[in-house]
């Protein structure tokens, strides 16, 4: 595993490093040495469904981003098998590189259950993306990325991604897909309700920012290759941390997944 992946299923190609345990590398990231946390969750949420049965999907995870990942070195992934039950089993990841843990990440899996299915969420009214300019930094070898402008005072952040190689059928590599997308434009949300209002070609002279904890709970199925619509709202700014929460929808409205993160938004100080 020497050549950095140049596409997403590339990148999903963990290497066996003994029992539970899996290696992973990074491709090279516009902005620098840095890893996307998107990333980080994606390639732990494959290591834990290497552990259980076929009959599993994931249906929730929650991760803690510990420390930045360097893209010049591999990451291991580390599985612990908390439970094995008939509907639902547990397990737990922790992500490492020379310096220690950067991110501890738990994943539940359920078995499909014939029940009630209601959806209240509803997608808002937006431009369809082949209607839109893509957004910069765009990453044209990996993910694509349509977004609507964050408003001023608006405290949310709408946009269409989708992965840009064709991905085989395997749903287990779509649900790594979509945890990897799950990572994007959630800063709009929180930046539009600052009170330090600048220019976005200015926000990371004024910003530092960084992804704190991240959660995902799966609902339906989605291709990650096909277009899907994120719709973050920010709940609020303290201490430098910013609370979004977003929703996840189809191309047809259906609802996808509910995500949330607490990101850090800290003004950068003059020396």
């Amino acid at each position: 595993m020497t050549d950095a992946p140049t596409d997403f299923t590339t990148l999903m190609q963990l290497e066996d490093h003994g029992p539970d345990t899996w290696i992973g590398i990074s491709p090279p990231y516009p902005w620098g040495s840095r890893i996307y946390g998107g990333q980080v969750v994606a390639q732990a949420l494959n290591a834990a469904l290497r552990t259980v049965g076929d009959q599993y999907r994931p249906h929730s995870l929650h991760a803690y981003f510990i420390r930045p990942g360097d893209v010049k070195e591999p990451v291991r992934y580390e599985v612990d098998r908390l439970r094995d039950g008939r509907s639902f089993c547990t397990r737990a990841v922790v992500a490492r590189q020379a310096g220690g843990a950067i991110l501890n990440l738990s994943a539940s899996f359920q078995v499909d259950e014939d029940e009630a299915e209601v959806q209240t969420a509803r997608m808002p009214l937006v431009p369809d993306p082949d209607d839109m300019a893509p957004t910069r930094p765009d990453w044209p070898w990996i993910m694509a990325r349509r977004q609507l402008p964050s408003y001023t005072g608006a405290g949310q952040a709408i946009g269409w991604v989708r992965l840009t190689d064709e991905l085989p059928d395997d749903p287990r590599l779509h649900y790594c897909g979509i945890a990897f997308t799950s990572d994007t434009f959630q800063f709009g949300a929180a930046r539009s309700i600052h009170p330090l209002q600048v220019p976005p070609e200015q926000y990371l002279e004024a910003f530092m920012g960084a992804s704190l904890d991240h959660a995902v709970w799966f609902h339906r199925a989605q291709r990650a290759d096909e277009w899907h619509l994120y719709d973050w709202d920010c709940h609020g700014l303290v201490g430098a941390r910013g609370m979004t929460v977003g929703n996840l929808f189809s191309p047809t409205g259906t609802q996808i997944a509910t995500v949330a993160q607490e990101l850090l938004l800290r003004r950068r100080r003059p020396r």
